[in-house]
C-alpha cells in the first residue's frame, strides 16, 4: 500500500497534532504534515455527464417567446384573448421545460444557463398563471398592459444584460439570444409604461428574433452533440477552428484509470 506523507497507517491513536480522528480522510491535514499533491494522489470523483440542458431550455424558450411575441407584434389574434390561449404552452414548455433545464444546468456547472433559464423558465410559469387567473375573473383582463406588469420587463431586462455580458465568455450564439432578449425587454417595458403602442410593437419584432436566434442555437448545440461533437452549425466560439464545419470541437477524456472526465459548462 502506498503510503503518503502524513498518513497514520500504525493501529494506534492518531496524533492531536496531525488532526487524527478530527479530520476527515477527503480532508487535507491542516497543519501542513500532508502534502496536497499527497491527498490529492488518494482522492477520487466520480463523474456523471449529462447532455447540454440548455438544447432543451433554448426550444422551450424559442417556441414561448415566439407565440408570445408574434402576439404582441400583431401578427395574429388579440391582446385580451390570445394570451389564455396560449397560457397552456407556455406553461408547460417554455416555463416547466426551461425552469428544468436550469436546474440540470447546475449538474453542468453552467452559471449562465443555470441563471437564465431558471430566470425565464419562472417568468414564463408566472406569465401564465396571470393569463388564467385574468381568464377565470380573479385579475382584470388588462392585467398585461399595467404598469405593474410592465416593471417585470424592467427586472428581466436588467437580469437577462448581465447574462448575455457572461455569455461573451462561451460563444456568439448565445450572446445574440440574450442581446436581443435584453434589448426586447427593455422596449415593452418603455412600451407598457409609457402606454407607447410603436414601442410594443417593436418589442414584438426584437423578441421574435431573439427567439429564431434561440432556435439556431439550441439547433446547432444538438446536432453537434448528435455528430459526435463535430461542428455542424457554427455557434460564434472565439477560436476560428472552433466554427469550422466538420472539426471536433468536443473531445472525450479518458484517464488511464477512474471514470471519463467532462468538460464545465456546455
Amino acid at each position: 500500500m502506498t503510503e503518503y506523507p502524513g498518513q497514520n497507517t500504525g493501529g494506534g491513536s492518531a496524533s492531536p497534532g496531525r488532526g487524527g480522528a478530527s479530520r476527515s480522510p477527503a480532508e487535507p491535514d491542516t497543519d501542513g504534515t500532508e502534502s496536497y499533491e499527497a491527498w490529492l494522489g488518494r482522492s477520487r470523483i466520480v463523474l456523471s455527464p449529462i447532455a447540454a440542458p440548455s438544447i432543451l431550455g433554448l426550444f422551450g424558450f424559442a417556441s414561448s417567446t415566439f407565440m408570445v411575441a408574434s402576439n404582441l407584434a400583431e401578427w395574429w389574434g388579440d391582446q385580451l384573448v390570445s394570451p389564455v390561449i396560449l397560457a397552456p404552452l407556455v406553461i408547460f414548455f417554455g416555463g416547466l421545460a426551461q425552469l428544468a433545464a436550469g436546474m440540470w444546468a447546475y449538474r453542468a456547472r453552467d452559471g449562465v444557463a443555470t441563471a437564465m433559464h431558471g430566470t425565464w423558465g419562472a417568468f414564463w410559469l408566472a406569465w401564465g398563471m396571470m393569463q388564467l387567473m385574468a381568464a377565470n375573473g380573479l385579475l382584470p383582463l388588462e392585467s398585461s398592459v399595467t404598469q405593474a406588469f410592465g416593471f417585470w420587463w424592467i427586472v428581466l431586462a436588467v437580469t437577462t444584460l448581465f447574462g448575455a455580458l457572461a455569455s461573451l465568455g462561451n460563444n456568439l450564439g448565445m450572446f445574440l439570444v440574450l442581446i436581443l432578449l435584453a434589448a426586447g425587454s427593455a422596449l415593452l417595458a418603455a412600451g407598457i409604461l409609457g402606454e407607447i403602442h410603436s414601442l410594443v410593437l417593436a418589442a414584438g419584432w426584437v423578441l421574435v428574433a431573439s427567439s429564431a436566434a434561440a432556435w439556431y442555437t439550441a439547433g446547432a448545440m444538438m446536432m453537434e452533440q448528435s455528430f459526435g461533437g463535430r461542428v455542424i452549425l457554427p455557434l460564434g466560439r472565439w477560436s476560428l477552428r472552433g466554427n469550422l464545419p466538420g472539426h471536433q470541437q468536443i473531445r472525450p477524456i479518458q484517464y488511464a484509470t477512474g471514470e471519463p472526465g467532462t468538460k464545465a459548462g456546455q
